[in-house]
């Protein structure tokens, strides 16, 4: 099919489109809710809002670089009720105003997109491994953001340094967010890690690395039904029930283990394999509480796991997520939601638009067309044919483990 090569024009600027998928409404109404209308004045929520979304997509380097921006487009945007900051007004918004509004504000709007395209709720279900699950599979883990040395009387990481980690449930089928958490990267993994599953439903699937396993945890998920599959501690005590499948091609043992010691008379389901890992086969174990799954389909699930190092991939390398505006708190927790935002945003415009291409492209064309009055939607499918079916693209095979080959559908 031949592209279209000249995407129609629009009566409003790119920008401001992507601002129309946030319900003007909706941000009253939670603005009211969380208290921050209390604390504008001349800088209104919704100019605050703007300025986020603006300096995530621009990737600007400071507070002076969002204002200075926005002040020399002040004509475009007065058109459209955002009023362009000073530095000081900006600084001071994002160190008073609770976070808990743009936290609440983003999981509204992917909820209200979900529910009117239930296609991107949905997802990608009948690719690869997934298609053959008919429930959800979740995949849990974390990415340490470093901060500036100011941030240290809060986010002390080490000696000398200061960090936040956000803590992400990841939906497989949809490739995007369920729920997350950020705060400082103190504190061990496993303590976020009841946070993180407490909205999983029975029947559904959800994978995460040793560092979240807590054997209390993983009883208490096996009881509401949930299943799950992880990596084995190596100093986990355990004896054999039962040897399962034996003679199958890299798989070393099967077993039906119970644990010994602290966390004695859990069952669990223990399988070794061989891996290749950098050119070189290693033994790997991993943990599940489904006996019934063969030891390949147990492997491949936590290949899959690693799909979210792509998500954190493609957030942190598109998406600012370092240099952060503010050197507080709740300054962090706005700019991390703000990004969370617009890559949702552009998931959504990524579905509409049958886009084909990767997350990265889909970022620097939007980028480029931030300021022009295109049509974002016929923009995008000018790049490549509108029939075509969604796959946004991410570097898997960099992150799926070599040696545990994808299946092709």
């Amino acid at each position: 099919m031949k592209q279209n090569t000249t995407p129609a024009r629009s009566n409003v600027i790119v920008l401001k489109q992507l601002l129309n998928l946030i319900p003007r409404g909706m941000i009253n109404r939670l603005a009211m809710e969380t208290g921050v209308e209390k604390k504008a004045r001349t800088f209104s929520v919704t100019s605050h809002l703007g300025a986020m979304i603006f300096a995530q997509l621009a990737r600007v380097v400071g507070l002076n670089d969002v204002c200075d921006w926005l002040r020399l487009k002040a004509g475009p945007l007065a058109r459209f009720g955002v009023t362009p900051p000073s530095r000081n007004a900006l600084s001071h918004a994002n160190r008073v105003r609770s976070a808990d509004f743009i936290e609440r504000l983003f999981w509204t709007v992917l909820g209200n997109l979900q529910h009117i395209q239930p296609g991107f709720a949905t997802g990608r279900r009948g690719r690869g491994l997934l298609r053959r699950f008919k429930v959800r599979v979740h995949a849990v883990d974390s990415t340490v953001m470093e901060l500036v040395a100011n941030c240290i009387d809060w986010a002390r990481h080490r000696r000398r340094k200061a960090a936040a980690k956000m803590h992400l449930r990841l939906d497989l089928h949809s490739f995007l967010p369920s729920f997350a958490i950020v705060d400082t990267a103190g504190q061990h993994d496993n303590r976020r890690a009841r946070e993180l599953c407490a909205g999983l439903l029975a029947g559904e699937i959800v994978l995460f690395d040793k560092a979240y396993v807590d054997f209390i945890h993983l009883g208490e998920l096996a009881l509401r039904g949930v299943q799950w599959v992880t990596r084995a501690k190596d100093n986990m005590r355990f004896g054999v029930c039962r040897n399962l499948t034996k003679g199958k091609r890299d798989i070393i043992k099967d077993q039906l283990i119970v644990l010994r010691g602290k966390h004695k008379g859990l069952k669990l389901r223990r399988i070794e394999a061989w891996v290749e890992i950098d050119g070189q086969r290693r033994r790997m174990v991993f943990m599940t509480n489904n006996p019934d799954w063969s030891p390949r389909t147990v492997c491949d699930l936590y290949r899959r796991r690693w799909d979210i190092e792509v998500f954190f991939k493609q957030v942190k390398q598109t998406l600012k997520l370092s240099n952060f505006l503010g050197h507080s708190a709740n300054a962090v927790r706005w700019q991390v939601y703000t990004a969370l935002m617009i890559y949702v945003l552009l998931r959504f415009q990524a579905y509409l638009s049958t886009w084909q291409d990767s997350f990265t492209r889909l970022f620097t064309v939007t980028r480029s067309a931030l300021w022009e009055r295109l049509d974002l939607l016929a923009l995008l499918k000018s790049y490549g044919t509108a029939t075509a079916r969604l796959c946004v693209l991410g570097a898997l095979d960099q992150a799926w483990l070599p040696g545990l080959a994808h299946l092709r559908t």
